[in-house]
């Protein structure tokens, strides 16, 4: 990916950035909180969002994916940042102090009490669900691949990839691993990225067939690299268990810290719950009506598998 948004949500970064002139750690305020042994996490969350309130900004980490949460220029822009500023502005708390930190640090650091809210449109699994708690769900995003223009192989979905002996790239850690491995594709044909800037380097050199990620992450790294020689294919939903896997993300919070992620909620669902408003605030980045989550959509549904 070119331009301001050349790092991915969901890979390691290799490094924490200051940002233009915006604050990003967080000095004395982490160091005289109260914390649980081992974690660095504070005690008790319950007054987080008052305390929030007091200090007047709320501490935010992201990874760098566009669309989803990215620096641009001095300001910190994408789905994730965009929403969670209508939110918490909402709830008093009018600044986002970010952390730009690689993916897999996202929730230890947030364990860990150097950032009060993941923003970065992480997506809602089980597997995450066992050691943090998310809000409801900001967006749906089924998924995509990138393939070469033409599509020489003709393929559609991650079935058709292991039909057709096709090699898919995927970014580390994310969830498109494991929906490659449900459809059969073979551990030997699936590729680690770092980043997605990456994938689409990599198909085009021929070292992958397909590059498998969310529809809205697809469409945008196309349109980052227009004249690229690629095309993205129709969305589909991957199925683990014969149980279709509808991506959605959310915000992330500690385990400890309901009150403030059900204070989130009901400001949320007055966006996902108004589709005008919700393409209103983050339009400009790819989302739909068709990235709307369903209202019978529901974060512990999602958390059971």
């Amino acid at each position: 990916m070119t331009g301001p948004a050349s790092l991915d949500r969901r890979r390691f970064l290799g490094r924490t950035a200051l940002l233009g002139g915006l604050a990003l750690t967080a000095g004395p305020l982490a160091a005289c909180t109260r914390t649980q042994a081992g974690t660095g996490a504070p005690e008790d969350d319950g007054a987080l969002l008052a305390r929030l309130r007091k200090q007047g900004f709320v501490r935010v980490g992201f990874a760098g994916e566009a669309p989803y949460g990215f620096q641009d220029g001095a300001e910190l822009a994408g789905e994730a940042p965009t929403l969670h500023r209508e939110i918490f502005t909402a709830l008093g708390v009018r600044e986002l102090r970010p952390t730009l930190t690689e993916f897999g640090a996202l929730i230890p650091g947030l364990l860990a009490d150097r950032f009060d809210v993941v923003s970065a449109g992480m997506s809602i699994t089980p597997e995450r669900c066992a050691k943090v708690i998310f809000s409801e769900p900001e967006f749906v995003s089924p998924t995509a691949l990138m393939v070469r223009e033409g599509n020489p192989k003709g393929l559609s979905d991650l079935r058709s990839c292991a039909a057709k002996g096709a090699t898919v790239g995927v970014l580390t850690a994310a969830v498109e691993t494991s929906y490659a491995e449900a459809a059969g594709v073979p551990d030997g044909s699936v590729k680690a990225l770092a980043k997605q800037q990456d994938g689409l380097d990599a198909l085009l050199a021929g070292r992958i067939d397909a590059f498998a990620l969310t529809a809205i992450s697809l469409r945008w790294l196309a349109r980052t690299n227009r004249g690229a020689a690629v095309e993205v294919t129709e969305a589909f939903v991957p199925e683990i268990d014969a149980k279709r896997q509808l991506g959605a993300g959310g915000a992330v919070f500690r385990p400890g810290a309901t009150g403030l992620r059900d204070a989130f909620n009901k400001e949320l669902v007055k966006i996902t719950g108004a589709p005008d408003r919700f393409v209103g605030l983050i339009g400009r980045y790819g989302f739909t009506e068709r990235e709307v989550p369903p209202r019978s959509l529901r974060t512990a549904d999602l958390c059971s598998g």
